[in-house]
């Protein structure tokens, strides 16, 4: 299906939880989140009929998210239910990796065939500040298991934190020469409800600064800007929601933990699915799609994201 500016929709982000096991200063409040009434959220149920309306109106790719999704404990269900709705090709998961070495093999088991770490540091003082407590050993223990696990694809996430982590942007990158892995560099983004100190903006730019090396490579179809280092196993990725955004080739949709349709990640249209018949469901779906706007607004910490919620409570 095909939105108003021709941008054809096939790729679902679901969240599960808006909960997560560290606090990381620009995605949540530095007290964390409420739990929520569990009546309040999206059951395993709703959230396969999500899926399933998805795929009738053209997703093919769907993306467990949260919060951290392996806080709940009913994520091989959901993986497993997910990877075999009909229409769907591709079931990723995007996790903060701390969790994951026990679970990297039964999630590949259950269908999940690419996955995401959140590491912005390898500095173990500097993640434990940036986390707000977590542990890089237990990050670095979930990225040797998945290498292990047989997914299609690993890929690391680093949040770009001026001031923070710009002394590791070769180290990070190094990475792909190490192992089979993509690194990709995110530009910060001002979002409701964070952390004003989190760390300075820096444009995904600083990193071809920082490696004169990098050559360009083909597009792969997503939204990152891709680099190879000399004798890499896997590409550098770059970000840029700020300095060169997107939106002129976003085909996702994004379904909150609490039931809400998000056609836009900076936009504050939501609509409600939680409760609604398959019907209702599927013809809100089509709604979304439609509702989706040509380009977001400008992001800067004096004008930051239109959500109008910190990014665990939409799906990182």
């Amino acid at each position: 299906m095909k939105d108003l500016y021709g941008r054809e929709i096939t790729y679902l982000r679901l969240s599960v939880t808006e909960l997560c096991n560290l606090r990381c200063a620009y995605c949540m409040p530095s007290g964390g989140v409420c739990k929520r009434a569990h009546e309040e959220m999206l059951t395993e149920d709703e959230m396969i009929a999500a899926i399933e309306c998805a795929a009738e109106i053209g997703v093919r790719k769907v993306r467990i998210t949260g919060g951290e999704p392996l806080v709940k404990k009913n994520i091989l269900s959901i993986c497993e239910r997910a990877a075999k709705v009909s229409g769907i090709e591709e079931v990723c998961l995007t996790t903060n990796g701390t969790l994951l070495a026990p679970l990297a093999a039964p999630l590949r088991a259950a269908g999940v065939r690419r996955i995401n770490i959140s590491m912005d540091t390898l500095d173990a003082e500097k993640y434990a500040r940036i986390t707000r407590g977590g542990r890089l050993d237990d990050a670095l223990a979930g990225l040797d298991a998945a290498l292990s696990a047989g997914f299609d694809r690993v890929k690391v996430n680093a949040v770009l934190l001026g001031g923070v982590n710009d002394d590791e942007i070769a180290s990070l990158a190094a990475l792909t020469q190490k192992y089979p892995v993509d690194v990709r560099f995110i530009e910060l983004m001002p979002m409701s409800g964070t952390a004003k100190d989190a760390g300075s903006y820096l444009p995904c730019d600083t990193v071809l600064q920082k490696l004169p090396d990098a050559v360009e490579q083909e597009n792969d179809g997503g939204v990152a800007r891709l680099y190879r280092l000399p004798n890499a196993q896997g590409c550098v990725g770059l970000i840029s929601p700020r300095s060169a955004h997107f939106c002129a080739w976003c085909n996702r949709l994004r379904v909150t933990a609490d039931g809400h349709l998000k056609p836009c990640l900076h936009a504050p249209d939501l609509l409600c699915i939680k409760g609604c018949t398959k019907e209702e469901m599927r013809e809100r779906f089509e709604r979304a799609v439609f509702a989706k706007p040509r380009c977001h607004g400008e992001l800067t910490e004096e004008v930051p994201s239109e959500a109008g919620r910190s990014m665990n409570r939409i799906g990182g």
